[in-house]
């Protein structure tokens, strides 16, 4: 039975090896500002502060939308993120009074990087790579911790003192104000943002997908009311051992994401599908985060050109590729979507060209795509050829 994604992508990072930093039971350095919350155990998770013996500013530690434009390697990001350990105590996600709590919801408010300390109960060992979030080093449990003096970023500040104000009102807020996504994630998954009387603390994992769900259906409600595009127009983009391509076609809003696998472990190639229809969709991705980031990004897009269309975004990844969170996703589309466009007056002239830039058959993404096969002229135009 071939391996669902989250089983493929756990086999897959089972098999990743690298170097983190060596560190004793003592750190004396700083946080990029960088926060962890766990799952495991939920509603009791393990939190803490992620640090760096590094001192001065090391924002670009924990700052993913800066790696692509900075032309950032694969290898600098794992030899970065590899420098960060995780401090960690288990605590209940409504216990927003505990002191190491309070402590850490400070580094999340952080408007730059703070000198911090720690003492470990033991040495920290191992590294973390997940799909969802961005690596991370060695991790130990917290025996003492302390931080220097914390300034605040002013739009997070109102968003913490304003307990009346609903929490996804004030993640599209901060968007909107052009906070970028991982600051306004850290804050949410600190427990910093929403009614009083509802805020907890949120896993790291499960923040990063409700605050690229929560922006991403902001703007799809938004470009649901503009004009239809004229044409087709297909937007690429290469790095990290990925390829992207985001097709958009002349259709009201709907969207699908594939992506496939090519000789990452060995010899597997494998493919993984999900997609939403005009009205959007009211289940959670079988693809987990990444569907949510895609998505957040090409309606982003659309809402800048003052369009609605159709997206249907195809991804490989090679051998070489390591995961390094959703943000990859999120990013490289971006990217992808800031270049000049190929333009096409039909589908199959656009599948034509995807097609002849991608390693895995074009084929195989038309077997497994939903919305290909539902729009009106596939069969016409693209079954008979391919």
């Amino acid at each position: 039975m071939p391996l669902g994604k989250a089983a493929y992508l756990k086999k897959l990072t089972s098999h990743m090896r690298f170097r983190s930093v060596d560190v004793g039971e003592k750190l004396d350095g700083s946080s990029p500002p960088s926060v962890f919350v766990g799952r495991s155990g939920y509603p009791k998770v393990y939190i803490g502060p992620m640090l760096t013996p590094q001192e001065g500013d090391t924002a670009l530690l924990d700052l993913p939308e800066a790696w692509l434009p900075q032309q950032k390697q694969q290898e600098d990001i794992v030899q970065f993120r590899l420098q960060l350990v995780r401090g960690k105590q288990r605590v209940d996600i409504k216990d927003l009074d505990h002191k190491l709590v309070q402590q850490v919801q400070e580094i999340s408010l952080a408007e730059r990087a703070i000198d911090a300390e720690a003492e470990f109960n033991h040495k920290p060992r191992g590294f973390f790579f997940n799909e969802e979030h961005q690596p991370f080093g060695p991790s130990a449990p917290l025996k003492k911790f302390g931080v220097g003096n914390v300034r605040w970023e002013p739009g997070l500040e109102k968003t913490f003192y304003d307990t009346d104000f609903k929490a996804a009102d004030a993640m599209i807020q901060l968007y909107q104000n052009g906070l970028p996504l991982s600051q306004i994630q850290k804050a949410l998954s600190m427990g910093t943002v929403g009614m009083g009387k509802n805020r907890k603390l949120v896993p790291t994992r499960w923040s990063i997908t409700a605050l690229d769900d929560t922006v991403g259906k902001h703007l799809v409600d938004e470009i649901r009311y503009n004009e239809v595009a004229d044409g087709y127009a297909v937007y690429e983009f290469t790095a990290m051992q990925n390829y992207f391509a985001i097709l958009l076609t002349p259709t009201p809003w709907q969207y699908e994401w594939m992506e496939a696998f090519i000789h990452v472990l060995g010899k597997e190639e494998v493919i993984f599908s999900d997609w939403e229809g005009f009205r959007g969709k009211k289940e959670y991705s079988s693809v987990g985060g990444c569907f949510y980031a895609v998505r957040l990004a090409v309606a982003e897009k659309l809402k800048k050109e003052r369009k609605q269309a159709g997206a249907i975004v195809f991804r490989e990844a090679y051998p070489g590729y390591v995961p390094l969170g959703v943000w990859l996703c999120r990013e490289e589309t971006r990217q992808a979507l800031a270049q000049i466009p190929k333009t096409f007056d039909n589908l199959r002239s656009a599948l034509g060209y995807v097609g002849s830039k991608l390693q895995f058959p074009l084929s195989r993404f038309i077997e497994t795509s939903t919305l290909l096969k539902d729009m009106r002229s596939y069969k016409q135009t693209v079954l008979t050829k391919y």
